[in-house]
């Protein structure tokens, strides 16, 4: 099963239920400020999930396999350096690799105010693109008019290519 299940409609419906609309989002970041298991001001992409859902809602058993493939993603993130801006209205942050900015775009949506709503996708590397072995992450901002504040950021996790077993 692996990484399958987590680009399913109801693995997708149930995280982006969390973040988006804004409302939705509200309520999650007052649950994490409850919790004592997290520090918002130091989020790092992945912590949060198990606090938000936990195990038993996850479709298909899920949430078995969240630690392993999260620590996949941040290693393969963590060797890819990164040239990006973290966003218009913060230009000169430009975190040192894929993962710090990863990490630096989910703090920014969970500790803004109010706080910015993320839609979240997940899809798997075709056998032929690139790197198709490693994860690697698409991270856009949504902006209103010329507002250089993000009003919603779209995070696209792309997940290794897994060749079919025979």
């Amino acid at each position: 099963m692996g990484m399958r299940v987590y680009t399913g409609r109801p693995f997708k419906d149930l995280m982006n239920a969390n973040y988006f609309p804004l409302e939705n989002m509200k309520k999650s970041v007052k649950k994490l400020k409850a919790s004592e298991n997290i520090h918002l001001p130091t989020l790092e992409y992945g912590q949060y999930h198990l606090i938000l859902v936990p195990k038993s809602k996850w479709p298909q058993g899920s949430a078995k396999h969240w630690q392993k493939e999260k620590g996949r993603a941040r290693v393969d993130l963590t060797n890819q350096p990164n040239t990006t801006p973290l966003s218009k209205d913060e230009p000169k942050v430009v975190p040192l690799t894929r993962c710090a900015l990863l990490d630096a775009c989910v703090r920014k949506c969970f500790n803004s105010e109010p706080p910015i709503p993320m839609k979240t996708n997940i899809i798997t590397h075709e056998a032929t693109d690139r790197n198709a072995d490693q994860h690697e992450i698409r991270l856009e901002w949504e902006y209103e008019g010329d507002s250089k504040t993000p009003k919603l950021l779209n995070l696209t996790m792309v997940c290794p290519h897994k060749p079919p077993k025979p």
